[in-house]
């Protein structure tokens, strides 16, 4: 049996939830900079941000501005509908 792909909603939670775990992990190495428990977390956690918001970015455009050159090569910033034409939020 094939598994459904991933709905819009569920990507861009994925990407909050991985977003906020390597943010905290951030704040925690501020004050724990030789916890290297901390730093591996930190560095997973960021790695796995950069996957959700390439993933998302592919199929629905870029969450941030580093994404925005899109796979034919061309600046896909403006391209996305902003948020009161029915964008994302």
């Amino acid at each position: 049996m094939a598994m459904n792909a991933p709905t819009r909603q569920q990507m861009l939670k994925w990407v909050d939830m991985v977003s906020f775990s390597a943010h905290e992990a951030n704040l925690y190495l501020d004050t724990h900079p030789s916890d290297p428990a901390a730093l591996q977390y930190f560095q997973e956690y960021t790695q796995l941000r950069k996957q959700a918001l390439q993933d998302y970015a592919a199929m629905y455009g870029p969450l941030t501005v580093d994404l925005a050159i899109g796979s034919r090569g061309k600046w896909d910033w403006i391209q996305q509908p902003w948020p009161w034409e029915g964008g994302t939020c």
